[in-house]
């Protein structure tokens, strides 16, 4: 691929010298030709600063100041970005091998995507991969907003998008709320493009063993999704069409049997994508339909 788009990442820290370093080299190790890496810290006083002066010059920019927390963080380096596909990784979490080579090339191959994210994986307190999601999970709208048992969220880490959504859908990540300012901006770029998918591995969540607000707060992070969603209605169209998955995943799939029906209606009611793989005799990534 000779093309590389330029990559924007934000990576918001504040006290996260155990983990930082291991964070920033995840970036800064692919030799991604075209990233413009950013870092604002929240004026740590452990050993952050020290770790991000080792790595400043490879840095497009980078501050350590007090601010208002995760999202101002956010908002402040996004502000600064001017990358063609933009994410964030925060201080704790970690990309893949070459993940954004992947990116980079599924965006050039792909006008149509305007967002995508991988398959959710997860990383221990020492950075070992413990989970992998069972497959690329389908997205949606109503998917999202329905919010199943187990794949209940989209995993921000292995998520990327376009500047052009980026401003389309406003240009700003909210600071109205403390826990779920992911899930608010991708109810805005919901309202623009469908979310796809491609059956890989980009990033993962580390879980740490102590401190983890997105862990111990998860009740708090619902809650605020309960008032993102009830302050953004849907019309009256997207409200019965809502109630139609829901008596659908709740009572229909009882009766039937043949797996392929179930997909193919699945698809169809929920309006999803297709999803992207990876094919390994054309060396390229294709879409496929199945879920």
């Amino acid at each position: 691929m000779n093309n590389f788009p330029k990559i924007s990442i934000i990576t918001p820290s504040f006290n996260q010298a155990n983990y930082l370093e291991e964070t920033i080299l995840s970036i800064l190790n692919q030799d991604y030709p075209n990233l413009e890496y950013i870092i604002i810290d929240g004026g740590s006083t452990d050993d952050s600063v020290a770790i991000i002066k080792k790595y400043e010059k490879k840095l497009a920019y980078w501050t350590s100041e007090p601010d208002n927390g995760l999202y101002h963080a956010l908002q402040k380096g996004f502000e600064k970005a001017t990358g063609e596909i933009m994410a964030w990784l925060n201080s704790d979490d970690l990309y893949h091998n070459r993940s954004l080579f992947v990116v980079a090339e599924i965006f050039t191959q792909f006008s149509q995507i305007q967002w995508l994210t991988g398959i959710p994986t997860y990383f221990n307190n020492d950075g070992q991969i413990v989970r992998v999601g069972y497959q690329a999970e389908n997205w949606s709208l109503f998917r999202f907003l329905l919010r199943g048992r187990y794949f209940r969220y989209i995993q921000q880490e292995s998520t990327f998008w376009r500047r052009s959504l980026w401003l389309r859908s406003g240009g700003f990540v909210s600071q109205e709320y403390n826990l779920a300012g992911d899930f608010e901006l991708w109810r805005r770029f919901f309202r623009c493009e469908k979310l796809y998918t491609v059956h890989t591995i980009l990033a993962g969540f580390r879980f740490r063993m102590n401190n983890q607000k997105s862990l111990e707060q998860k009740k708090g992070y619902d809650n605020e999704i309960e008032k993102i969603i009830k302050y953004d209605p849907l019309s009256r169209k997207q409200k019965l069409h809502l109630i139609l998955c829901i008596l659908y995943q709740n009572s229909i799939l009882r009766f039937i049997r043949d797996g392929g029906i179930v997909r193919k209606l699945t698809k169809y009611l929920f309006n999803y994508p297709p999803v992207l793989f990876y094919d390994r005799f054309t060396n390229r990534f294709e879409w496929t339909d199945n879920l």
